[in-house]
């Protein structure tokens, strides 16, 4: 009989992206490249990556410092707008800033995303129906790290609004049965050296 077994879930963004987004700068590539470095020794069952070309090559640039880890394209870890609250969710002193935020989603955005963000909770969340812990790898794009880390603290599905990722920063929750999920590491860049940080941050919040 299959026991149940802790997940611990690795979630980065991708390296700091071209200005069109076609894919990664030097600066991003060598991001993606030190942070596998630092993960090579993680036991990962899996690498999965959003479709789009900054998070592919991310996720290759990381894999191609492992042995035989499979990467997987999930559209549920690609970017998208997780959630869009209603006015009256959201605190009176900064409603209408979210809400002029998420202004430029289309209707089609409006509902493919969040259909895509409980698809996302349902895939990468959660103990496993498994003998042993399990170690995975979710290259993705800010929101969505916003949105697990949101979810992990039990907050208000709104709150993944303002919660900045930096890009191949990593952030850590653990998945323990019979227990809430924790945040174990968030937005870490210990593996970056200082020239490589704080990418992806708004220029205020550089330190």
């Amino acid at each position: 009989m299959t026991g149940t077994a802790t997940r611990y879930l690795y979630l980065v963004r991708h390296g700091e992206a071209l200005p069109d987004e076609s894919g990664l700068t030097e600066r991003g590539r060598r991001q993606a490249t030190l942070l596998g470095r630092r993960l090579r020794d993680v036991p990962f069952t899996a690498v999965h990556h959003g479709p789009l070309p900054r998070a592919e090559q991310t996720a290759r640039l990381i894999g191609d410092q492992m042995e035989g880890v499979p990467l997987r394209v999930s559209e549920a870890a690609g970017d998208y707008v997780p959630y869009l609250p209603d006015k009256d969710e959201l605190p009176a002193e900064s409603a209408d800033f979210c809400l002029r935020f998420l202004d430029g989603a289309t209707d089609e955005e409006r509902k493919r995303g969040p259909a895509l963000a409980r698809r996302a909770l349902e895939l990468f969340t959660g103990a496993v129906a498994a003998e042993e812990d399990r170690y995975e790898l979710v290259v993705t794009h800010s929101f969505l790290v916003a949105w697990f880390v949101r979810d992990a603290m039990q907050a208000p599905k709104w709150r993944w609004l303002g919660l900045n990722q930096g890009n191949a920063a990593l952030t850590v929750i653990r998945y323990a049965p019979g227990r809430p999920a924790s945040v174990l590491v968030s937005n870490d860049m210990r593996h970056l050296p200082a020239e490589l940080r704080w990418t992806g941050f708004p220029p205020e919040a550089h330190i």
